[in-house]
């Protein structure tokens, strides 16, 4: 009898520790099933990380151009090599009318300016990738241009002329004259806009600089390019002392270009005319000889 207790006694003792053991066993399934809920809330959370990150991108996107290039502290500034209004000197650096007058009015922001050479055709494109602040570099207000950029007030007059070799320039005084003529001209240019309107036959090239050696080595007859570039590199004294200008196709004028809606072109329009109340900006202009197409501001 007592060895039958005995061993009913160890049998509730091991019951009870099986019990005991399928308890155990059962807590820990439910703290590992509310570990698992805990790191699919996380994984939630986390998923919606990138929605933050572009709200926040939205939100850059938001801010003023003035914010933007304050807080980068650089003005870049899209140009081609054109003189007089954006050209190297022989240290490297670029100067000229536009180079020198956006330089002070980084100056005047607290940032700097820097220049980037374009391909004058995606100057737009350039714009809208933030891959330029602005484009300053003897820019007709076309429809095209104002109806794609903010632009600041007209502040230079200019016109697109013929140029010729100096030789032959007697034979092309007017546009009917010019029907014969293969052109260079640069792409995305008033000028090209000219020459197609006339129904001309010419070549894009990419600078206006191009189109001048394109009649210098005589692979084009013409060229057409802006009234002030003709005037400072074309002629006697200059590098292209055979080649004239004849014709003027047009009458048309300069403004600087910002990306849509940007406050900075009437923070440009404010220190323009500041720059002519004081005398800044005529002083410019008599440096680089375009003093006679200037605007009042």
């Amino acid at each position: 009898m007592k060895k039958r207790v005995v061993s009913l006694l160890l049998c509730g003792c091991l019951a009870a520790s099986m019990t005991a053991g399928c308890g155990a066993s059962s807590n820990e399934e439910v703290v590992t099933n509310t570990d698992a809920e805990d790191a699919a809330e996380d994984a939630a959370e986390e998923a919606e990380d990138p929605a933050e990150t572009e709200e926040a991108a939205d939100t850059s996107e938001a801010a003023s151009d003035m914010e933007y290039v304050l807080e980068k502290g650089t003005l870049i500034v899209g140009i081609t090599n054109f003189e007089p209004m954006d050209y190297m000197d022989e240290t490297g650096e670029w100067i000229g009318f536009d180079a020198d007058l956006a330089n002070a009015f980084a100056e005047s922001l607290g940032i700097k300016a820097e220049f980037v050479e374009i391909n004058w055709d995606n100057k737009v494109l350039e714009l809208d990738s933030n891959g330029i602040d602005c484009v300053w570099n003897g820019m007709t207000l076309t429809d095209e241009v104002t109806s794609s950029m903010e632009c600041t007030d007209a502040y230079l007059q200019n016109a697109q002329v013929v140029v010729v070799p100096s030789d032959v320039a007697d034979q092309y005084q007017d546009i009917d004259s010019l029907s014969d003529l293969s052109f260079a001209v640069e792409a995305g240019s008033a000028g090209e806009e000219e020459v197609s309107a006339l129904g001309l036959n010419y070549t894009p090239v990419t600078a206006q600089s191009d189109a001048l050696m394109e009649v210098a080595a005589g692979t084009s007859d013409a060229a057409v390019i802006d009234l002030l570039m003709a005037a400072a590199m074309i002629g006697e004294g200059t590098s292209y002392a055979d080649l004239t200008y004849t014709v003027s196709l047009n009458s048309e004028e300069y403004g600087v270009g910002f990306r849509q809606g940007s406050d900075l072109a009437g923070e440009l329009n404010n220190f323009f005319a500041q720059c002519y109340e004081d005398g800044t900006i005529q002083a410019c202009a008599e440096k680089y000889g375009v003093q006679a197409a200037l605007i009042e501001q």
